[in-house]
């Protein structure tokens, strides 16, 4: 990187980056980079997080966009699946024939 373009960098909007795995069904999040736009940030992506055709699609969403929770939010968020037993694995009977899963 050239000093030029090195200061320009300073300016650009962090990325977080999300590769879908070749066999993978979903995105992943591997990393995060620099790119003042979508297109250079994909571009960018490809050369960092992709190896030997290790994947079939990645996205990039600017860091600035992502809304999270908080981890003293947990309890309000997640404490109400506790009471839906059938969401948990264990209410169902599996046949034997079935075997392991």
């Amino acid at each position: 990187m050239n000093p030029q373009e090195a200061n320009v960098s300073k300016d650009w909007p962090l990325w977080e980056v999300f590769v879908r795995a070749q066999h993978g069904l979903n995105h992943r999040h591997v990393g995060s980079l620099d790119a003042p736009d979508a297109e250079t940030a994909i571009r960018r992506a490809g050369e960092v997080y992709t190896r030997r055709n290790a994947g079939v699609s990645i996205w990039v969403v600017k860091s600035n966009d992502i809304a999270a929770s908080q981890p003293r939010d947990k309890g309000p968020l997640f404490e109400p699946a506790n009471s839906k037993l059938y969401r948990h694995p264990t209410f169902y009977d599996i046949p034997d024939e079935i075997g392991h899963m």
